[in-house]
C-alpha cells in the first residue's frame, strides 16, 4: 500500500477570523480558516486549501491585482508570499509586531501595512505577467516610507485609485489621508469628528469625496474645498473643518438600536455601501444619498468581516463566533455560497460506500454531509438535541446512523434528506457508540450510563434484546464485515465477541490490561485492533479469540505541550493513548490518533511505525509545541494565556470587589489539539481525521505542479512533441508520463489516434499501466470524449487482465477508480437516454425527405 498522503484539503471549517478576499475575476474567494486559507471557486462549486500553513492564525490577507502574489500575515506579524497560481510559498517575511492592516495598492507596485500607530509603506515584487523586463523587481520586501500620526491601532487601510494616496482608520477617533511620495502642497489631513472608532474611508470613484464611517453607526461624507474658502476662524475650534479644506458635507446614520457596527465595505464604481452589525444584520446602501437598497439578517450572531466582488454584484459575508460564511447576490436576493462548519468539536465521522461523500457529528448535535470532492456541506441535519457522539453507514443503500447523548439513535435516507426512524431505550440513556449490522437488519448501540449492548430491528423500530455481560460503560462496537459477529469494547479492560443471531447469545470474553478507547475490525474480518488507555495497541484473532501481536504507542503518540504544563512533552500523561482507529482497505496498515497533535500509520504485519502525520502547527492552539520559552513567562502566568485583545472594558481587573459584571460563567480558553476520529476512504487514495482544527483531508491524488517520474536531460515538452510529431507515440506518451505534466500528458494522449490505442497497449512497459489507467479513468469525468475514453479502458483490461488479476493488491486502487469512471459514465447516459427518450422517438418517426430517398 502507498503511503504518501498529503495533505489535501481542509473541510468542516470554512471561517475563522481575518478578512476575505476576492480574486480580480471576481469568481473565486479567499477566506483565512485558522492558519490556513481556503480558497472557494464559486462558479465551479469547488474548494481547496493551500498547502502552506502559518504558526499562528492568520490575520490579513491581500492579493495583488493581476491575482498572481498572495500576502497572508499570522497574528504575530509573520507573512507568507505566495504564488496562487502554483500554490508556491516564495518568501518568508516578519513585520516584528502584529498587524492590524492590510492594503495593496491598485497598481499592485505598493503595500500598506498597519502596525500599531504607525502606517508602513513596501515595496511589492513584481512578477513576469504583472510588469515589463526593464521594471522587474527581485527584492522581496523593501520598506518605502514610515508614517506615524495614529494616537492609537489603525483599523483599516484603502488606496485611491490611481496608488498616489490612501486613507487609514483608527481607533483614535479619525482618519487620515497620506501620500506615497512627496507631493507639493500636500500635507497629510487628519478627518477628525467621530464620536467613536473609525471602522474605515473610503475614496469615491473621482476622489473628489471621502465616506468615513464610525462603530456607532455614523458616516460622514467630506468634501474638499480650496484653502482660501475654508479658512478657520478662531472660534471654529471643534467645527468640522479640517486644515487643509476637507470638511464634512453630509452626515447619515444608521439608527439600528443596542448594535455595533463592526465592518463595512464600499465598491466606488457601483457606489454601493455595505454595512454589517453586531445583531447579525447587514445593510446595503447607495451613496452618496444613502439610499437603503434592502437589509436582511443572515445570522444570530455578529457579522466580522464584508467584502465585495470587482463587478460589485456579490458581497462576501463572514461570521467568526458561528463559523459563517455567506456571499450573497443583491440584485436577485439570492445566495450564491452558504456554508457553515460545526460550532463544537467534531465526535465521530465516516465515509460513504463509494467514497464521495463524508459524514460528520459534532457536540453542537448537528450531523453534516460533506462532498468529498467539492469540499462544500450538502446537507446539515439538526434533530438532534444533543451532542452526536457515533455515526455510520448501512452497507447497502443511501442509510445513514447516528447516536447521540439525547437518548435516541436515528436513522436518515440520503436520497429524500430526512430522519425516517428513531430508536430509543426503555430508559434514558446517552449513546456513545454505534454499529450497523451488514445486512442493515439490526443496529446495535452502547452507553456509557449503562453496561448494556441495545439491539434494534431497522425495518420494525422495535428493541430486541439487551446484551449484557461487560462490568463497566460500553466504549466501542464494530460488527465484522462477514455478518453475525459483534465485538464490543468496555471500561472493564475486556473486549467481547458476540453471535448475535445464536440463540445463547454467549460472547467470549478477552482481557487486557487497560480501558478499552476504540477497536477496529479488519476488512477481511480476521483481525481486531484494540487501543487502551495505558497506549498499547493489540491485534487479536477473531476466530482463534488469541493476541496475535502487540506493540506500544506512547512514545509514538505523545507530543506538544500546554503552556501551563509543569512536564515536558515526552513525560505528560495525558497524551499517551489513541482514541480512534481505522484499518486501510486492503487491510495492511491502520492509522491511529489520541489527544496529541500526531498521527500514527502502522504496518499491520510487521508492528513498525511507517509514518507519523503531524496534525498541526499553529501556535494558537493548546499542545502544539515541544518546548515552552522561559522569555513568555509572566508574573500572572504564560503570555499566551494571557488576553491583550478587547476593549478596556474586558481587560479590566474582575477580581476588585464591586468590578464583576456581565456572565460569570464566560471563560477565555484556547482550544487544545486533538484527534477525535479517522477514517480511510473506500478507494483507499485517502484518510481523513476530524481534529481541532476541522476536517482534514490527507490524499495520494493532490495535483503536484511539477512532479517527475524517472526524469532525463532529455526528455523535455519540446522533444515530446517532436516525438508526436514523428508518430512516435508510445515514446511521447511515455515521455509526457515522466514529465508529469497535467497539460502536456492530456494534449499527448488526445492527438494519439484511437486505431492506434490497441497496439500502444501492447507495448506499454508495465511501470506505466497503473498510471494510465489513472489518467484515463480522471480523464473521462471531464472530457466529452466518451467513446474513445471506453475504447481505451477496454484495450488496457482486455490486453493486461491477467496481470492485472494476479497483482489486484497493487493495482486494486486504479482498478476502483476505473470503476468509479464507468460507473459515472453509464449512469450519465442512462439519465441522457430516459430524459431524451420522446425525443428521439419523434425524430424516428418522422417519414425520410426526397433527397434522402
Amino acid at each position: 500500500m502507498k503511503t504518501d498522503f498529503k495533505f489535501s484539503n481542509l473541510l468542516g471549517t470554512v471561517y475563522c477570523k481575518g478578512n476575505l478576499v476576492f480574486t480580480p475575476d471576481g469568481n473565486s474567494l479567499l477566506s483565512p480558516v485558522g492558519n490556513h486559507v481556503s480558497v472557494f471557486n464559486l462558479t465551479q462549486n469547488s474548494s481547496y486549501t493551500l498547502a502552506f500553513s502559518h504558526r499562528r492564525n492568520i490575520s490579513r490577507l491581500a492579493l495583488t491585482p493581476d491575482g498572481n502574489l498572495l500576502l497572508s500575515v499570522d497574528e504575530d506579524g509573520r507573512a507568507n508570499l505566495t504564488h496562487l497560481p502554483r500554490q508556491l510559498t516564495l518568501y518568508h517575511f516578519s513585520f516584528k509586531a502584529p498587524v492590524s492592516a492590510l492594503a495593496l495598492s491598485p497598481s499592485g507596485k505598493y503595500l500598506a501595512v498597519g502596525i500599531g500607530r504607525l502606517v508602513e509603506v513596501w515595496h511589492v515584487p513584481s512578477t513576469p505577467s504583472s510588469a515589463p523586463d526593464d521594471e522587474l523587481d527581485f527584492a522581496p520586501f523593501v520598506r518605502h516610507r514610515v508614517h506615524a500620526g495614529h494616537h492609537d491601532v489603525v483599523q483599516r487601510l484603502e488606496w485611491s485609485s490611481d496608488s498616489r494616496f490612501f486613507l487609514s482608520s483608527a481607533k483614535d477617533l479619525t482618519a487620515r489621508m497620506w501620500a506615497v511620495s512627496s507631493q507639493e502642497e500636500f500635507t497629510p489631513t487628519t478627518l477628525g469628528g467621530h464620536r467613536e472608532t473609525v471602522i474605515g474611508a473610503w475614496f469615491s470613484a473621482d476622489q473628489e469625496a471621502i465616506f468615513t464611517v464610525s462603530q456607532d453607526g455614523a458616516l460622514f461624507q467630506w468634501h474638499y474645498a480650496p484653502l482660501s474658502d475654508s479658512i478657520p476662524r478662531e472660534d471654529d475650534a471643534g467645527s468640522d473643518h479640517a486644515p487643509s479644506g476637507w470638511s464634512i458635507a453630509q452626515r447619515h446614520y444608521f439608527n439600528q438600536q443596542n448594535a455595533k457596527l463592526l465592518c463595512a465595505a464600499y465598491h466606488p464604481p457601483s457606489k454601493l455601501f455595505v454595512a454589517g452589525f453586531s445583531n447579525g444584520l447587514f445593510g446595503l446602501y447607495e451613496l452618496p444619498d444613502f439610499n437603503m437598497i434592502h437589509t436582511l439578517s443572515v445570522s444570530q450572531q455578529e457579522i466580522d468581516e464584508v467584502a465585495i466582488n470587482k463587478s460589485g454584484d456579490w458581497l462576501a459575508l463572514g461570521a467568526a463566533k458561528l463559523g459563517q460564511l455567506l456571499v450573497w447576490e443583491w440584485q436577485s436576493e439570492s445566495y450564491v455560497l452558504k456554508q457553515q462548519g460545526h460550532f463544537d468539536l467534531m465526535n465521530a465521522l465516516v465515509y460513504s460506500r463509494e467514497g464521495n461523500r463524508i459524514v460528520t457529528a459534532a457536540d453542537d448535535g448537528k450531523v453534516k454531509v460533506w462532498d468529498a470532492q467539492s469540499g462544500f456541506c450538502i446537507v446539515t441535519f439538526t434533530e438532534h438535541s444533543s451532542g452526536v457522539t457515533a455515526c455510520d453507514f448501512a452497507q447497502k443503500g443511501n442509510v445513514l446512523f447516528t447516536a447521540s447523548l439525547d437518548g435516541s439513535v436515528r436513522a436518515w435516507d440520503l436520497i429524500r434528506y430526512r430522519n425516517f426512524r428513531t430508536f430509543s431505550a426503555p430508559t434514558r440513556l446517552s449513546f456513545s457508540s454505534l454499529a450497523v449490522d451488514p445486512t442493515g437488519d439490526v443496529i446495535c448501540a452502547g452507553s456509557h450510563d449503562s453496561f448494556y449492548i441495545h439491539i434494534w430491528s431497522v425495518q420494525t423500530g422495535q428493541l430486541l434484546d439487551q446484551l449484557a455481560g461487560h462490568q463497566g460503560p460500553v466504549s466501542s462496537l464494530a460488527f465484522a464485515s462477514s455478518g453475525g459477529i459483534l465485538v464490543s469494547g468496555s471500561w472493564d479492560h475486556t473486549i467481547r465477541i458476540w453471535n448475535i443471531f445464536d440463540r445463547t447469545q454467549s460472547s467470549e470474553a478477552l482481557h487486557l490490561q487497560g480501558d478499552i478507547t476504540d477497536l477496529a475490525i479488519r476488512p477481511d474480518s480476521k483481525q481486531i485492533a484494540v487501543s487502551t488507555l495505558d497506549g498499547q495497541l493489540t491485534f487479536w484473532s477473531l476466530n482463534e479469540g488469541t493476541q496475535s501481536a502487540s506493540l506500544d504507542g506512547r512514545r509514538d503518540v505523545s507530543g506538544g505541550r500546554k503552556l501551563g504544563d509543569r512536564r515536558t512533552a515526552t513525560n505528560a500523561a495525558g497524551s499517551k493513548s489513541f482514541n480512534c482507529l481505522s484499518y486501510s482497505m486492503d487491510g495492511g496498515c491502520i492509522i491511529a490518533g489520541g489527544n496529541s497533535k500526531y498521527l500514527c500509520l502502522y504496518d499491520v504485519y510487521s508492528g513498525s511505525l511507517v509514518k507519523k502525520y503531524t496534525v498541526s502547527v499553529n501556535l494558537s492552539l493548546q499542545g502544539t509545541q515541544e518546548y515552552l520559552n522561559s522569555r513568555t513567562l509572566t508574573e500572572a502566568g504564560p503570555a499566551g494565556l494571557l488576553d491583550g485583545d478587547g476593549e478596556p472594558s474586558v481587560l479590566e481587573d474582575s477580581t476588585l470587589p464591586g468590578s464583576g459584571r456581565g456572565d460569570f460563567s464566560s471563560r477565555r480558553t484556547r482550544p487544545e489539539i486533538r484527534v477525535t476520529a479517522v477514517a480511510f476512504s473506500p478507494t483507499g487514495r485517502a484518510f481523513c481525521a476530524a481534529s481541532t482544527e476541522g476536517l482534514l483531508i490527507y490524499s495520494l491524488d493532490r495535483a503536484l505542479q511539477f512532479d517527475p517520474f524517472e526524469l532525463d536531460v532529455d526528455i523535455t515538452g519540446a522533444s515530446t512533441f517532436k516525438a508526436l510529431e514523428e508518430r512516435q507515440y508510445l515514446r511521447a506518451l511515455t515521455m509526457a508520463f515522466r514529465l508529469n505534466e497535467s497539460f502536456l500528458l492530456k494534449r499527448i494522449f488526445e492527438a494519439i489516434p484511437l486505431t492506434e490505442a490497441g497496439r500502444l497497449v501492447c507495448e506499454l512497459p508495465i511501470v506505466y499501466l497503473g498510471r494510465l489507467i489513472r489518467f484515463v479513468a480522471h480523464t473521462s469525468d471531464a472530457s466529452p470524449y466518451l467513446e474513445r475514453n471506453l475504447r481505451w479502458i477496454e484495450s488496457l483490461l482486455s490486453t493486461h487482465g491477467p496481470f492485472l488479476k494476479n497483482h489486484m493488491s497493487t493495482f486494486s486502487q486504479e482498478l476502483r477508480v476505473a470503476q468509479k469512471a464507468i460507473g459515472a459514465i453509464q449512469t450519465d447516459l442512462t439519465r441522457t437516454a430516459d430524459e431524451n427518450a420522446y425525443v428521439l422517438d419523434y425524430i424516428l418517426s418522422q417519414p425520410a425527405s426526397k433527397s434522402e430517398v
